[in-house]
C-alpha cells in the first residue's frame, strides 16, 4: 500500500508541471470540428458576426464551408468554385466576395441566403489574395502576374456594382502574400514576396509610395496592423520570423522567432498579444510596448494549421488544420479561447 502511494505521489509530481503549463497557455482549445473526407489545403476565413457564421475556403474540395461561429458545427457547403482562396463578408448585402484562383482566375459573388454563386468576374492570371476596404467598400484583388512575371496588379472592384473601377499596377514580382488596410481606408500595406519588401500604397492616388526592405528574411506571408501604436507586423517563412515595423519611419524595431509555414496573423488588443499560425503551433507574442515584444508560447495546433482568424468580440481564435502533402492528415476546424 505504501509503495502504491509512493508511486502515485511520484506520478503526480511528474505530471503537475505539465498540467500547470497547460493551464497557463494563453490559448485554450475549446472545440474541434473534424472534416472527414477533406484533403489538401484549407485557405482563408470570412466572418459574419451578426449572423453567427464562419466561412472557410477549401481548395481541393472547391467549396466554401460554412460553420456556426459559436459551436463550430458545419452547416453548409457552397459549391461551384475552381480554387477558393480569400474572401470578405459584405454585411450590408449579406453576400460573400471570394477570390477564385487556379485555372479560374476570377472573383465570385455569393448570395449568403441561398448559398450559391450569383456573379463571376474574370480577371488576369494569378488571382490570389484580396482585401476589403470598409470605408469605400472596394475589394482589392491580386492578379495580372502569373509564372515568371516581373510585376503584378491589384484590381479594384466596387462591391456594390461588382465591377472593376481601376487598378494599382506595377507591383514588384509575380505575386504578393497578404494585405491589410488601415481603418481610415487610406493606406494599404502588402507583403511583396517578389522583392522581399513591405509595400505601402496610397489608396487616394493608387500609387506605391513606400517600400520597406525585410531584414535578412524572405517569403513574408502573415501580416496585420496595430494602428494605436503605429506598428505593422509581418511574418516570414525563410527564416520563420516575426517582424515589427514603425509605420511612421518604415524602420524595423523588433524581430522574434515564430512558427514556420505561417499564413495568418491576428492582433488581440485586449490581451496585448499577436497570434501567428503555421505548421503545428500558434506562436503567441506579447506586446510590452510599441518597441518591445516577448515570445511567450507555442500553442499546439495541427499539421499545416496555417490559416486562422481572431474574433475579438468572442475572444476566440479559429484555426484551419490542413493536409497538403500528407495523405493521412486529419483536417479540422479548431476553436481556441484567449485566456
Amino acid at each position: 500500500m505504501r509503495v502504491s502511494l509512493t508511486i502515485c505521489m511520484m506520478t503526480f509530481c511528474l505530471l503537475a508541471p505539465a498540467l500547470k503549463a497547460q493551464e497557463k497557455l494563453p490559448l485554450k482549445l475549446i472545440a474541434t470540428t473534424p472534416l472527414p473526407g477533406f484533403t489538401g489545403d484549407l485557405d482563408h476565413f470570412g466572418v459574419d458576426l451578426k449572423g453567427g457564421r464562419l466561412f472557410l475556403a477549401s481548395e481541393v474540395q472547391k467549396t466554401v464551408e460554412v460553420f456556426d461561429l459559436h459551436t463550430g458545427k458545419r452547416t453548409h457547403s457552397i459549391q461551384g468554385f475552381g480554387q477558393p482562396l480569400t474572401m470578405a463578408y459584405l454585411a450590408d448585402s449579406d453576400r460573400l466576395i471570394v477570390t477564385d484562383g487556379g485555372d479560374t482566375d476570377a472573383v465570385e459573388l455569393v448570395d449568403c441566403k441561398a448559398y450559391k454563386i450569383i456573379k463571376t468576374l474574370k480577371l488576369g492570371p494569378g488571382v490570389d489574395h484580396g482585401v476589403y476596404n470598409r470605408v469605400d467598400k472596394n475589394f482589392y484583388v491580386e492578379n495580372g502576374g502569373g509564372s515568371n512575371a516581373k510585376t503584378h496588379v491589384l484590381t479594384i472592384i466596387d462591391t456594390s456594382s461588382f465591377k472593376p473601377v481601376g487598378e494599382i499596377a506595377g507591383l514588384p514580382g509575380d505575386s504578393n502574400e497578404g494585405m491589410v488596410i488601415d481603418y481610415a481606408g487610406k493606406k494599404l500595406y502588402v507583403n511583396l514576396t517578389g522583392s522581399d519588401e513591405v509595400g505601402v500604397i496610397d489608396l487616394a492616388t493608387r500609387q506605391l509610395v513606400a517600400r520597406w526592405p525585410l531584414p535578412d528574411a524572405h517569403v513574408a506571408h502573415a501580416i496585420t496592423l496595430d494602428e494605436h501604436h503605429r506598428r505593422l507586423f509581418t511574418a516570414t517563412r525563410k527564416p520563420a520570423q516575426f517582424i515589427v515595423f514603425n509605420t511612421d519611419t518604415g524602420k524595423v524595431v523588433s524581430t522574434l522567432p515564430c512558427v514556420g509555414v505561417n499564413s495568418d496573423m491576428s492582433l488581440d488588443v485586449a490581451h496585448k498579444r499577436v497570434y501567428v499560425t503555421g505548421d503545428g503551433t500558434a506562436t503567441v507574442i506579447e506586446q510590452r510596448d510599441a518597441d518591445h515584444y516577448e515570445h511567450i508560447a507555442e500553442v499546439p495546433t495541427a499539421y499545416r494549421a496555417k490559416s486562422s482568424i481572431f474574433v475579438p468580440q468572442l475572444k476566440r481564435l479559429y484555426v484551419a488544420d490542413s493536409g497538403k502533402g500528407k495523405p493521412d492528415a486529419k483536417l479540422a476546424l479548431q476553436i481556441f479561447e484567449a485566456q
